[in-house]
């Protein structure tokens, strides 16, 4: 991994690990309360001024602190390489999403504004806070495991809070977190996010919009996320990284 001098970067690696964490969440939620006087639903599509001051935030301090590359907003083999290895999670999905939760059938009213949405959003936004400047800031600090882990994590709660296909159950959160370490696996073997940013809005679209959903009792629900967390770990196992070169910060 190539390090910054120090001397060109403000505040400790520490430090800024903090700021990454702290600055985008503080203007995301105080942004909306100062300009329309309430808060966020973030149970709805009103949810967007705070996906918005994630993503704005977080894009203004990478590009002071770091620049594009190091956001991972690379094309070329980061592109090509992170959306092959997204796309086996979009294939699992959609043959674990097809069996325990029924459907009522294709539905395709708005699908574009929905993926519009899903992309510059939930995709967008939040992997650009999670796995774009707070993941460099990890990895300056920590190194890039850490980083791979705990930005993982933080993009596993952020979906569980925002993205409009979570329910509130621990299994759900488990499965959020550990569909973040996959895609945190992706972002240090590839060294870029764009590919998942792709993929990601598709897969949502397809398994959550494209295939209307009934309303799924408990078990579905169940099943599916146990089914779903098995695949990813199995994944997750796949990619881990096992000597130096697989790592591509």
């Amino acid at each position: 991994m190539k390090k910054e001098k120090s001397s060109t970067l403000p505040y400790t690696p520490a430090i800024r690990t903090v700021l990454a964490f702290i600055w985008p969440v503080l203007i995301a939620v105080l942004v909306p309360i100062l300009l329309f006087g309430t808060s966020i639903d973030a149970t709805n599509t009103a949810q967007a001024p705070l996906l918005t001051g994630l993503g704005l935030t977080s894009w203004l301090i990478g590009m002071r602190w770091y620049g594009l590359p190091a956001l991972g907003l690379r094309g070329h083999r980061p592109l090509y390489a992170s959306i092959g290895f997204a796309v086996m999670s979009w294939v699992a999905f959609l043959l674990v999403r097809i069996g325990p939760v029924a459907n009522t059938g294709i539905n395709n009213e708005g699908l574009g504004r929905m993926f519009i949405f899903i992309l510059l959003f939930e995709a967008f936004c939040v992997q650009l806070w999670t796995f774009g400047l707070f993941f460099r800031a990890v990895a300056d600090w920590r190194g890039p495991l850490p980083a791979t882990i705990s930005s993982g994590i933080l993009f596993g709660l952020a979906g569980f809070v925002t993205f409009t296909e979570a329910v509130p159950t621990l299994l759900c959160l488990s499965f959020f977190i550990v569909w973040g370490i996959f895609y945190g696996l992706i972002r240090v073997r590839t060294g870029g996010i764009i590919g998942m940013i792709i993929v990601h809005a598709l897969q949502s679209l397809t398994i959550w919009h494209l295939f209307l959903p009934q309303i799924p009792s408990a078990a579905d629900l169940q099943r599916f996320y146990l089914l779903t967390i098995s695949i990813l770990l199995i994944l997750c196992w796949r990619l881990w990284p096992r000597r130096e070169g697989d790592y591509r910060v």
